[in-house]
């Protein structure tokens, strides 16, 4: 356990100890008589450990969020859907070859289907093959021709991610074959990916799909409930 998170802790078993004492009977300069009022709360009270850790991390990935929130927020050309000023966006960190991200796709539409207000952002994480990378290039292109939506569902439609699978998706949205392979062996969407990655380590993602709502990172297919949560907090700030 690291100084910080000490420090945190005991600053949190202060407040709640010393907001049990009544006024006047501990001098708050007596730093031995706080010391010995916190260690003892911490024995009576052993739970506030792991919540306060708990505090802690929100605390932080609260922070990191919102040091990076327009990077975050702010899509790829047209690699999003809903509502173009929504009040709210969900940002989904994705691998098209990731089997959790396609049973997200789902809670995604009915979220935006149910809500007019709401805004999703899609981020290319492709960290799982090779072939992940290439789908992500050509789903880039797609975003450049406003058909980004129609070739996500497509992919994640065709099953397993591979080559003929990502021109098979392409050619769906009108997209030939000889503009995908271009777009595979196109280097400028190398800085996209490398950003999205850069940013799912920042935020400390543990894979895919990682959501980022309001100040909220939420790991891994949660579900729709989940979402919705997350979505109905960060409008009530």
């Amino acid at each position: 356990m690291t100084i910080g998170v000490l420090a945190f802790i005991a600053a949190t078993a202060a407040g709640a100890a010393l907001g049990t004492q009544s006024t006047g009977r501990v001098d708050v300069s007596d730093k031995a008589a706080i010391e010995k009022i916190v260690h003892d709360y911490i024995l009576a009270h052993p739970e506030i450990i792991p919540q306060a850790v708990e505090k802690l991390q929100a605390n932080r990935v609260a922070t990191s969020i919102d040091s990076s929130r327009p990077a975050i927020e702010t899509p790829y050309a047209g690699a999003w859907e809903g509502a173009a000023n929504g009040d709210v966006t969900v940002v989904e960190f994705f691998d098209y070859a990731c089997g959790y991200c396609r049973a997200s796709l789902p809670d995604l539409a009915r979220l935006v289907g149910e809500d007019k207000r709401l805004k999703i952002v899609y981020r290319e994480l492709p960290i799982l093959s090779d072939d992940s990378i290439d789908a992500a290039k050509v789903s880039l292109l797609a975003a450049e021709k406003n058909q980004y939506m129609p070739f996500h569902r497509a992919l994640y439609a065709a099953g397993r991610v591979t080559h003929d699978t990502i021109l098979a998706a392409a050619a769906k949205v009108g997209i030939d074959a000889r503009a995908a392979e271009a777009a595979i062996a196109n280097k400028k969407y190398d800085s996209e990916i490398q950003s999205n990655i850069a940013l799912a380590q920042k935020l400390q993602a543990t894979g895919t799909p990682t959501f980022v709502i309001g100040n909220q990172v939420l790991n891994g297919a949660v579900g729709y409930d989940a979402l919705k949560t997350a979505v109905t907090a960060a409008r009530e700030k």
